[in-house]
């Protein structure tokens, strides 16, 4: 039977590499690079798009007659933040990191007079967020999300009235010091960095969205990282209240008689409505698509009707905007789901409520790269072929329903939503019975006790394993063929080739997180391309892998459903700081894996060889051996697949890959000539692909399964993403899932056989040599003794991609340019089963 082969299908949707698919409404408007806000004229003609993600940053016009753009404003930087003053003559935009506030004066769909007001030194760090101004204009509140306080900007004069410090306690101290430090050694800065750190992943409230109230003389401020509401004294800035809401607060609407509050709560697929007498929460409304779901929906914008009878609501990362009936709060109901496209982050009614606006953070489909990088490029022009520039953003223009067809309308656009939910496959079912050691469901045994789960770097399949004849690759793309590679390649005849895998990330800052917790939070996904794409003030730190208390999904990671099971559990590398020196202990970054890590296996440093942590596990597993039992999950990190470039000095790019074929390979072989080998099952993905060539698409990857239970010598092109890899595990190891991603996922049931072959795996040295070196003069190398390689992509990944290709394939080859949809194409004579 054919399997389910992602790309265009015949009703017009769209299957996605992570397994769901669009089935968006409306007009489409091209925007640019990760939508985030959008801000409606009062003049009901025109609507601004506030478009910040990697790429450059733009507030662009819209014409809603024409539904076309009508203009473009060119920010150097700006986040979230987005609002006109209430006579439509001026736009405010945030200036993130340069500590502004852009202020555009505006007429007729055109921008003109744009000016910068600073909210202070630029050396410091606040980064602006939300915006909310005055009815006469005259003032501004800006809450900055970094620097956890709010400022009250004077228009006229263009000076700061008054900073209100949110945070309390020590932080408020800490930064205060902060703000006020001079230049010091590296080593005091370093210092204070960490221990500023530590307080701000225990109090530091995040300031995300603010909403004023002049009436009550009040303005709210959602705190993003402390499930709540500050409430501020508009006159003096005093603290008067803080309001319980749900978890990751980010927008809010009053409604016009003010007496309710609408906070939407990332984290718990829900709405929350406060009543401002009280501060109580009237009622919760839950944005999901199956009753009791688990969390994942992301709620992140709100819109009311003009007449204040329905909510909308932009569900992220289920493609939806959920629809309410509100007309009596405390009684309010759900009346279905608009679908719209990927990942929508704002949501907006017109004026004559006619029109719905919705910005689709990801677009319809990421964009193919055809113009790849080539010789003499420079950065960042050709920033959009980039996977993290990939997706370019839409505004959907969705008419809606009148009253006499909103019912029958509403129910034909939840089943499009329905629709776009993930489904078993087919083709995963064939040939399994019974006897299959993946369980059909939580708490079926499995003959598999021990699972190990290790986590590569950055690669994709056809740089890896394109050469293979009897998979769906392309060799003209292989970087690293069999004899760099000769573990990979043979795992894959051995066992099982897997040609359609996908990781639903872009860069290692989310692909942790999916790797580890089947989610990416909304502080993850709209901080990162900051992080990576404008952070020429170092003032974005990596947002990921337990660096921020505020990262963490409200379903937690593995190792939280490990603990939650009684199941034993230890991590190798993953989410652990390195001490400055290899032989001292390292710490780990998350309180579940406290007492469950290894201080002594080195986390990235790409200094530090494969071998060594191979090395290092493999005394473990004897260690286990001898005392007769081994952790039931064990989380295994082999990095440096990432490579250094061309850094002089450095281990060359080929030699880098070697190095981690050859551990993967005697980590495998000493797990299959273990005591355990009979009860154990290896998984083996990238976090992220990246930036790598492969013809099919750029979330395409390498992944594995490796057990006495896999169908040897077997190709299994399910498509599976690492939703689907976690989604197993937990299956075999009886662990909940964590979000609806995991819980909906494809499980890897049709890599497996229900009759196991114990026969062990003789590793293979690669051919190459495992300590070349680059040489002053290798090409690149001056570009990559500029990249940073003391963490995973810190480095210019277009760039560096550049330099490991011309190292491998020579210094004349120039990069072909693989083609990147946000589906894959069928293979030829490869139908869908619909």
């Amino acid at each position: 039977m054919a399997a389910i082969v992602p790309g265009p299908k015949q009703d017009g949707s769209v299957l996605l590499p992570n397994q769901w698919s669009l089935r968006p409404e409306g007009k489409q408007i091209l925007v640019g690079d990760f939508p985030s806000n959008i801000a409606l004229h009062p003049d009901g003609k025109h609507a601004a798009v506030l478009h910040c993600g990697f790429g450059k940053h733009e507030v662009v016009i819209l014409d809603l007659a024409q539904a076309a753009v009508r203009s473009r404003v060119a920010l150097q930087e700006s986040f979230y933040g987005l609002t006109f003053s209430r006579d439509g003559s001026r736009l405010l935009a945030s200036g993130a990191s340069k500590e502004t506030v852009h202020v555009m004066d505006f007429k007729g769909g055109w921008v003109t007079e744009h000016r910068e007001m600073a909210l202070r030194d630029p050396k410091l760090k606040g980064i602006p967020s939300g915006l909310a101004v005055s009815k006469d204009g005259r003032t501004a509140w800006v809450a900055s999300v970094l620097g956890q306080r709010i400022s009250v900007l004077d228009l006229t004069s263009g000076t700061v009235r008054n900073e209100i410090q949110l945070a309390e306690g020590d932080l408020a101290v800490a930064l205060r010091a902060e703000d006020q430090a001079k230049s010091e050694d590296e080593d005091s800065i370093t210092k204070r960095a960490e221990a500023l750190l530590q307080l701000v992943n225990a109090d530091a409230p995040y300031p995300y969205a603010v909403v004023v109230d002049e009436a009550k003389g009040r303005l709210y401020v959602s705190l993003w990282a402390q499930s709540s509401v500050q409430v501020l004294d508009l006159a003096t800035g005093s603290k008067l209240a803080r309001w319980k809401a749900g978890d990751h607060p980010n927008e809010m609407i009053l409604t016009k008689s003010g007496k309710h509050l609408l906070v939407a709560n990332a984290n718990h697929n829900t709405v929350s409505v406060i009543d401002t007498a009280t501060g109580a929460t009237v009622e919760q409304l839950v944005a999901e698509l199956t009753p009791g779901a688990l969390p994942g929906s992301t709620p992140n914008s709100l819109a009311l009707s003009p007449d204040e009878r329905h909510l909308y609501v932009a569900n992220a990362n289920i493609n939806a905007v959920a629809v309410f009936e509100v007309e009596k709060w405390g009684r309010s109901r759900s009346l279905g789901f608009i679908p719209v496209g990927w990942y929508p982050t704002s949501v907006r009614v017109t004026a004559d409520g006619k029109t719905l606006l919705v910005a689709n953070g990801k677009g319809l489909a990421s964009k193919s790269n055809r113009n790849g990088p080539q010789p003499g490029f420079s950065f960042p022009a050709t920033v959009a072929e980039y996977i993290a520039g990939l997706f370019q953003g839409t505004v959907s223009l969705i008419d809606l329903p009148s009253d006499a067809d909103r019912e029958a309308t509403l129910k034909k656009w939840s089943s499009k939503v329905y629709a776009g939910m993930p489904t078993l496959s087919k083709a995963s079912v064939v040939g399994i019975g019974p006897a299959n050691p993946i369980p059909s469901k939580v708490g079926d045994p499995s003959p598999i006790r021990h699972v190990v789960y290790i986590i590569k770097e950055n690669r994709t399949y056809d740089q890896i394993l394109g050469d293979l004849p009897f998979g769906n690759g392309d060799p003209s793309l292989c970087l690293f063929p069999e004899k760099v590679t000769p573990n990979h390649h043979k795992l894959a005849r051995e066992f099982v080739l897997l040609d359609n895998f996908y990781v639903e990330s872009e860069v290692s800052a989310d692909g942790h997180e999916w790797s580890m917790g089947a989610y990416a939070s909304d502080f993850v996904e709209k901080t990162w391309p900051l992080s990576y794409g404008h952070n020429q003030q170092k003032k974005y730190s990596y947002p990921s892998e337990g660096n921020f208390a505020i990262a963490a999904p409200a379903g937690g990671y593995l190792w939280d459903r490990a603990r939650e099971a009684g199941v034993t559990y230890r991590s190798y590398g993953e989410f652990i700081s390195n001490a400055k020196k290899a032989d001292q202990p390292g710490k780990t970054r998350v309180k579940a894996l406290e007492g469950h890590f290894d201080p002594y296996f080195r986390s990235f440093d790409m200094d530090y060889p494969d071998q060594k942590r191979a090395d290092r596990f493999l005394s473990e597993l004897k260690r286990f051996e001898k005392e007769g039992e081994m952790p039931r999950l064990q989380i295994v990190r082999l990095p440096n697949d990432h490579t250094s470039g061309t850094t002089a000095g450095k281990w060359t790019p080929t030699a880098c890959v070697a190095d981690n074929d050859l551990a993967f390979g005697r980590v495998v072989e000493g797990l299959s000539r273990s005591k355990f080998w009979a009860t154990t099952a290896i998984f083996v993905v990238e976090d992220d692909a990246q930036n790598g060539p492969d013809h099919v698409d750029a979330h395409r990857t390498i992944a594995y399964v490796i057990s006495p239970y896999t169908k040897r010598r077997s190709v299994d092109s399910t498509l599976y993403s690492t939703a689907s890899m976690l989604r197993t595990m937990e299956l075999i190891l009886g662990l909940k899932p964590m979000s609806q991603f995991d819980a909906m996922a494809q499980p890897m049931s049709a890599s497996f056989t229900g009759t196991a072959d114990l026969a062990s795996y003789q590793h293979v040295v690669p051919q190459v040599n495992l300590e070349e070196k680059n040489g002053k003069l290798a090409w690149g190398g001056k570009l990559s003794d500029k990249m940073d390689f003391t963490r995973e992509d810190a480095a210019d990944d277009l760039l560096l991609n550049e330099v490991v290709w011309r190292s491998v394939k020579g210094p004349d080859s120039p990069m072909p340019a693989p083609i990147r949809a946000g589906f894959v194409l069928a293979k030829k004579g490869v139908d869908d089963d619909d």
